[in-house]
């Protein structure tokens, strides 16, 4: 085993499959087991266990152990999380049901809102008013406090969620009825507006609050358990987990911040396709991660993934923004959609093919699984096509059945569309890979953006497989499959630094420009923001960003425009003003005369400053053993053909690979359609393109 040096384990835990980077000294290895859905960290602990004991670690010998999950974004789609109470100001406990009566489809009087994570019964209103400057126009009625309490008590409350109006502006209110709770209720968990979300706005507001209360039980239990089960095995490395932002942060930031989670493991894979494009000098990039349950895309440009400060969870409808809970919380931008190898196929009464967004998830899993799957599945499709071979899962505890996946296809599929059971398979494949286009699409529809100028970069354990029928259907000629491809968000949580931003809300007419108050604000959340990127990464030098939101009065929409990150003074408005104006213009192409420019609200973020793990030298990237050739199903044939296969591990630089064939990768399989050529450049990453469109 080398000297102590950088040992480092990174782990996602994704609906199905659960990854695992073990960063050495002399590169990375990988490792892929099947989610134990029921308690997600016996997994890691099985993973962790093996990893350590094949490469001869000892576990003191671990100095970082940084994870993903998606337990938070389950929990919420799923309604599995805690029993969930909110308290708010009298006259208000309908906000989370009213919404901000926006709608989605103006046309359709049908359309379906996601229901409140807290029932009416449990949206407790209490006597106390501030008004929007935050000043006291009724007192909190500390009195009333316990009868909200003994009720909560009678109905087995978890988890509370304190969202008065304008708190955001003075969290006093809010503080005080948090602190007469925990003495009544010392066992529930709590969440306050003014510390999970301090943004104008009182939907959103309310709504990101509720989320993180109704997860924060879940999630703390969870990481305890988690925490303990590694204690145990004899790791003494700090635990980290990783943020929707791209950055990590500590165990107490998590188990506060849990809402902070939801994206985290997609958020690791985006990171992870942005050093990729740096590494490669790719300017502009769709990233593409397709696993077990959901697909994700994500719009990279010049290495720096797109960022967003909200995000909607459990959308009703698959594209439709605004169909989801919204949660105002620094995200990385990008669009997930229930599209991976576990996606159940279904034919409706009107003998329509549909894929998703339920999945079979790791339990019971494909029919092919053979642990009592009955639904015939995308991995299911793939095996039967040829794709897959039931070798690609040795390892993985997995006894794989070519028998059950053509026996439902057949079943499912094939009889109810009149179909044989590789056409069958066919369609499966053709509406998935349909649908990841149409929300790829979509995406770039609402950005204004487009694909055609882009290279991909697939990765994830089944993006490979589908990655260039994907980009063809997208007009996009180029596609990077990465090395490690399998296993791409747990390197992406090794390749980061800890991240933490804080939004607030104010709103000053820059006429009346006071440099005092900004600085005032600044002071207040650097502390809060330098504490949590502390806890992360202690001793290490930091990189601080500051942003103002700004726009003209009267305006919805607000611009970001980044600031000089030390003290303002008076005579920086117009410095401002001519940040705002020239970034108005960029957008809008003019400014706008005589109207006066408010700012509306302000944002810290700060990251560590530390060298990133590169993407180089994966120990184990492809089985030893691979036939020379396979039967892989030509769809225009309608029968199957002979083709060649090679495993990832033969393949030196500039190894050229003509389709239609397969490369057979640690984690996943790429497919190399007839007409295509795949390349192996000096990076030991994959490109594919067009027969006779080689750069």
């Amino acid at each position: 085993m080398p000297e102590e040096a950088s040992i480092r384990i990174g782990v996602d835990v994704g609906g199905t499959f659960t990854d695992f980077a073990l960063a050495l000294p002399q590169g990375i290895k990988s490792l892929k087991l099947p989610t134990t859905n029921n308690a997600p960290e016996q997994a890691i602990l099985d993973g962790v266990n093996r990893l350590l004991g094949d490469n001869n670690i000892s576990p003191d010998q671990v100095t970082g152990f940084i994870h993903g999950t998606t337990l938070a974004t389950n929990a919420i789609i799923s309604r599995t999380g805690a029993r969930t109470a909110l308290l708010t100001t009298a006259g208000f406990r309908d906000v989370l049901a009213q919404g901000d009566e926006s709608r989605f489809d103006q046309y359709d009087i049908n359309i379906t809102k996601p229901e409140p994570l807290v029932p009416r019964w449990w949206r407790y209103g209490i006597p106390e008013r501030l008004s929007a400057e935050g000043n006291v126009l009724l007192p909190l009625d500390e009195d009333a406090i316990g009868a909200i309490a003994a009720d909560m008590r009678s109905e087995n409350i978890e988890s509370v969620a304190i969202c008065f109006l304008h708190a955001h502006t003075n969290p006093d209110h809010e503080q005080r009825a948090r602190d007469h709770l925990q003495v009544l209720l010392p066992s529930v968990a709590i969440s306050l507006s003014s510390d999970v979300s301090p943004e104008i706005g009182e939907y959103s507001r309310f709504s990101t609050t509720a989320a993180n209360a109704y997860v924060q039980p879940v999630m703390s239990a969870y990481l305890e358990r988690l925490q303990s089960g590694l204690t145990d095995q004899g790791i003494k490395a700090s635990i980290f987990m990783f943020l929707s932002n791209g950055g990590l942060c500590d165990l107490d930031t998590a188990r506060r911040f849990p809402i902070r989670l939801v994206e985290s493991g997609p958020a690791g894979g985006a990171v992870f396709a942005g050093n990729l494009a740096r590494e490669l000098g790719e300017e502009e990039i769709l990233a593409f991660d397709m696993g077990g349950t959901t697909a994700k895309v994500c719009l990279i440009d010049h290495g720096v993934p797109g960022r967003s400060d909200s995000f909607e969870m459990a959308r009703e409808h698959m594209h439709r923004q605004g169909s989801g809970l919204p949660a105002r919380i620094p995200v990385i931008d990008l669009v997930e959609i229930g599209a991976g190898g576990g996606s159940i196929a279904q034919v409706d009464s009107l003998k329509r093919l549909h894929v998703g967004p339920t999945s079979a998830g790791a339990t019971p899993g494909p029919a092919c699984y053979s642990r009592g799957g009955e639904a015939a599945t995308v991995t299911d499709a793939n095996l039967l096509l040829g794709r897959l071979a039931a070798n690609d899962f040795t390892g993985s505890g997995i006894n794989i059945s070519v028998d059950r996946a053509r026996d439902v296809i057949a079943e499912q599929v094939g009889k109810a569309l009149a179909l044989t059971d590789s056409a069958g398979a066919a369609a499966i494949s053709e509406v998935v890979e349909e649908q990841m286009a149409g929300a790829a699409r979509e995406h770039a529809r609402e950005k204004g953006i487009d694909l055609r100028r882009r290279s991909m970069v697939a990765f994830g354990g089944a993006a490979p497989l589908h990655a260039v029928n994907v980009a063809a259907k997208l007009g996009i000629n180029r596609v990077i499959i990465p090395q490690a491809a399998g296993i791409g968000s747990a390197i992406g949580f090794l390749q980061s630094s800890a991240v933490f931003e804080i939004s607030h809300s104010i709103r000053v007419l820059m006429s009346c420009f006071d440099a005092s108050l900004f600085n005032q604000h600044f002071a207040a959340i650097s502390r809060n923001v330098s504490a949590a990127v502390e806890a992360a990464a202690p001793g290490i030098p930091v990189d601080e960003t500051r942003t103002l939101f700004m726009h003209y009065k009267g305006q919805g929409h607000s611009l970001a425009v980044e600031i000089p990150t030390r003290d303002l003074t008076d005579d920086d408005a117009v410095l401002l003003l001519s940040a705002f104006e020239e970034k108005y213009i960029s957008v809008y192409r003019r400014p706008l005369a005589g109207i006066d420019v408010e700012c509306v609200g302000i944002s810290l973020r700060m990251s560590s400053n530390e060298d990133l793990l590169p993407v180089r030298n994966i120990i184990n990237t492809g089985p030893a053993d691979v036939p020379d050739t396979t039967d892989l199903f030509d769809l225009m044939e309608n029968d199957y053909a002979n083709v060649p296969t090679m495993s990832r591990s033969k393949m030196e630089p500039d190894t050229i690979f003509q389709g239609p064939g397969l490369i057979k990768d640690d984690g996943t399989t790429v497919v190399v359609p007839q007409g295509y050529i795949a390349t192996c450049y000096d990076t030991g990453h994959l490109v594919i393109t067009l027969q006779g469109d080689q750069a």
